[in-house]
């Protein structure tokens, strides 16, 4: 299967380094040999329909800071648009960062992959929660194939869950701790009863938390994610603009001891139901399922024959979401019975 990278940062590279890591056993396993044919950054591009070394790829990215220098095979300037339209590929992987605004330039590069034929798969929550009902539409219209695993949950297959092992079911209600930075910062808040703003600190010093970290603190981050679970698995047509939102900046370590002397954690959760979308700090039992602890991710689904159905484990971080990615190459892989 022939593939195309358009962003080749950390993300990108993480996938890059997990293809060479599970180059035999996809072959073993799935009879699948996924070929680079080009990767594309904000610098340029490098192209080789015969397939680029992979290795060489994440040698020249990680040196050079540019695919664009990539030996014989690079370009500077050249762009994601013209590498989608020019270079004969089976599936596009659209990596670029997450634009909440108006979902570009992912939101473009996605459409344009559908319309010339090419499969997608995307990690990037942007053109899901500006337009996951268009696109959704138009890989039916065009007859290809659409993923998004890694855009919620990172390695915990949120969505394969509920698409897949739960399609039997009615998904009546999803709540879940979809924020690894937000998880980390309560989670360390209850255990020290240290003051909000020194444990974002920390959290920032040991990379858990962004430099600017407003989306994750504010709930911006986890009300995407609620967003694309309310399209993909409610089967709502919803956008960001639907949920209510309230962040955790406010909680003050008074209030966490307080829900801890009445056997409670204080999580910032995520619940989608029909009528309704809403993140906000909840008051969550000790022990019950969703009270996870540093940055692990975790997710129930309520459902009409199962009832409650949890999953929990690792969420966003290059290597967790290069497991969403393989899985999602893996799944068009074997939809199509190549």
């Amino acid at each position: 299967m022939r593939l195309i990278m358009i962003g080749f940062g950390n993300l990108g590279r993480a996938f890059g380094r997990s293809l060479l890591e599970k180059k035999e056993f996809l072959l073993t396993n799935y009879g699948l040999t996924p070929s680079v044919v080009a990767a594309v950054d904000e610098y340029g591009a490098a192209v080789d329909e015969g397939g680029l070394d992979v290795k060489k790829l994440l040698k020249t990215a990680e040196k050079a800071n540019t695919v664009a220098d990539y030996p014989a095979r690079g370009k500077k300037g050249r762009s994601a648009l013209e590498v989608i339209e020019e270079v004969e590929a089976d599936l596009v992987f659209e990596l670029t960062p997450t634009n909440i605004k108006n979902g570009e330039p992912g939101l473009t590069h996605i459409k344009k992959a559908m319309m010339a034929g090419r499969h997608v798969i995307t990690s990037n929550k942007g053109p899901l929660v500006v337009a996951f009902r268009e696109l959704d539409r138009l890989a039916k219209q065009k007859g290809v194939e659409f993923r998004y695993s890694g855009s919620v949950g990172g390695a915990v297959p949120v969505i394969g869950l509920a698409k897949k092992m739960l399609a039997g079911n009615m998904v009546h209600a999803i709540r879940g701790v979809l924020n690894g930075t937000t998880n980390y910062i309560l989670t360390r808040m209850s255990k020290e009863g240290a003051p909000f703003d020194v444990v974002l600190r920390e959290a920032q010093e040991l990379g858990i938390a962004e430099k600017d970290p407003t989306l994750d603190i504010e709930g911006t981050d986890t009300a995407c994610k609620i967003t694309i679970l309310a399209n993909a698995v409610l089967g709502i047509s919803a956008k960001l603009k639907d949920v209510k939102v309230v962040g955790i900046r406010r909680i003050r370590p008074e209030a966490i001891r307080l829900a801890q002397e009445a056997g409670y954690a204080v999580k910032l959760i995520g619940v989608a139901k029909r009528d309704s979308l809403e993140v906000g700090p909840k008051l969550v039992p000790v022990g019950h399922p969703l009270a996870v602890g540093g940055t692990l991710n975790a997710v129930t689904f309520e459902t009409d024959l199962a009832r409650e159905v949890t999953i929990t484990g690792f969420g966003a971080g290059p290597r967790e979401t290069s497991s969403a990615l393989l899985g999602d190459l893996i799944d068009i892989h074997t939809a199509l019975g190549d």
